[in-house]
């Protein structure tokens, strides 16, 4: 019987961790499925209640999966209105500290049945397949998309030893993203180039603050004075997220910044010491919990300042832009996608900060116009991924083998099919070794689903 065509959404973090792997590809979940042209299922980890009380804010627990559902849906709905249909599952999933993320259990292909095999999209498809054991995606799935998040890179960088570890890494995402991905997309050229790959930023924001942006915009027009308070920044407080470069301009420059006001709002493991090194600056930087960049506070600011260059896409400063604020970025690949919004001011040099970010508190923003206004929506970033993913939907798709790739443009060579079917075996082999896993760095124990994870999934253990 012909139907659609399915897609499933497999991602690496879930709210209520209000991180970009869990907002921006609900977001994406979403927007497919009110396109109404795909059946689409978005696939999160499911953690313990003891990894949920590390990674959820304030110690939030869920018993079962159907509770987080619940708050996922409910989040989602407070934001987009009416919710499109589509499903959500869960993998077995657990927190690694030391990489600050989740990572899967087990072959979590086994979340999506065989006959509904036809699309995988792996956001974070390195982290995804690092330590995958089991059934071959590109064998799983008739097309297997990944999308890439995050500069892996640039962190390792930072890190001791890092240099040396950066390039056996590079090295290894570029393999384990061949084997298992048709096709690989780039937020921005800020992350390394693999096989396969296309840059495009396939992310979009959320219509609440373009609404925001709509109501300032009407109160500028009226001759209204719409913004009250000068610069802030907004994002996880580790000094990895942009923390180290801002603390550093603004302590070079206090005497030509004086007068600055400036607030800086978010939760991480490096919040005291970045409070610590803010109270010592002779400038008005005050420091405060995170909070949601929706949250009404945020409203009234003029100024985002974002120096970060560990992100690939930001997604507040894509949010600051949509709320109608003037936004003072670096020069960097990462900001490559809003060079085109005249809103956007962007700095190469310290001196060249310093002179935007005091021009930009003593100006007015420009309204965005519609044409921007929709390059920022979520419903233009849908576009953007179907084109450059290639998955116009397919009306008549009928039960398959998982082996078939039917629609596939372009296929390689034998010798070259031959050579990535070895070297995926080789890969699979590696991954199902205690010892190599844990050498790589992956959490002990984690080739299958402890007792209580399958018993909450409802996973069977695999023979």
């Amino acid at each position: 019987m012909a139907r659609k065509q399915h897609i499933a959404i497999f991602t690496t973090a879930s709210l209520p961790w209000m991180t970009g792997t869990a907002v921006n590809p609900l977001f994406r979940a979403a927007y497919l499925a009110k396109a109404g042209d795909w059946e689409v299922t978005l696939v999160v980890p499911w953690l313990s209640k003891g990894d949920q009380v590390l990674v959820y804010p304030n110690k939030m627990k869920f018993n079962v999966p159907g509770e987080q559902e619940g708050y996922v849906r409910r989040w989602l709905e407070e934001r987009i209105g009416l919710l499109p249909k589509f499903d959500i599952k869960f993998y077995p999933g657990k927190f690694s500290k030391e990489k600050r993320s989740i990572l899967p259990v087990g072959d979590i292909t086994q979340t999506v049945s065989d006959d509904k095999a036809d699309i995988a999209v792996l956001e974070e498809p390195e982290h995804l397949t690092w330590y995958h054991h089991g059934q071959r995606w590109k064998s799983k799935f008739r097309k297997v998309v990944g999308v890439v998040h995050t500069n892996y890179l640039e962190y390792v960088k930072r890190e001791k030893n890092g240099y040396i570890h950066a390039f056996l890494l590079k090295h290894i995402n570029s393999w384990v993203t061949d084997i298992y991905c048709h096709k690989v997309i780039r937020l921005s050229a800020a992350t390394q180039e693999v096989p396969r790959s296309v840059v495009c930023n396939v992310h979009g924001v959320n219509p609440k603050f373009t609404e925001i942006g709509e109501l300032k915009h009407q109160q500028i027009s009226k001759g209204e004075q719409a913004f009250f308070k000068g610069a802030y920044y907004i994002g996880k407080m580790v000094w990895s997220k942009g923390y180290t470069e801002l603390l550093q301009l603004l302590q070079n420059h206090q005497k030509e910044l004086s007068g600055l006001k400036m607030e800086l709002y978010g939760s991480g493991e490096d919040a005291d010491e970045v409070k610590a090194s803010a109270e010592k600056l002779n400038l008005d930087v005050r420091v405060y919990p995170g909070r949601d960049h929706g949250d009404s506070i945020f409203h009234d600011y003029k100024v985002f300042i974002n120096p970060s260059t560990t992100d690939v896409v930001c997604t507040t400063t894509g949010e600051a832009l949509a709320m109608g604020k003037i936004v003072i970025c670096a020069n960097h690949p990462s900001n490559e996608f809003f060079k085109r919004f005249p809103n956007c001011h962007m700095y190469n040099t310290e001196k060249e900060f310093v002179r935007l970010t005091m021009k930009a508190l003593a100006e007015e923003p420009i309204p965005l116009s519609e044409e921007l206004r929709h390059e920022l929506s979520w419903e233009a970033a849908t576009e953007r991924f179907v084109r450059v993913a290639d998955i116009a939907p397919i009306m008549s798709v009928k039960q398959h083998s998982p082996s078939s790739q039917y629609f596939m443009h372009i296929s390689p060579d034998e010798l070259k099919k031959n050579m990535e079917e070895a070297s995926a075996f080789f890969h699979n082999a590696i991954s199902g070794i205690e010892t190599a896993r844990c050498v790589f760095g992956a959490i002990p124990n984690t080739l299958q689903p402890d007792e209580q994870q399958r018993k909450e999934l409802g996973w069977r253990l695999q023979e």
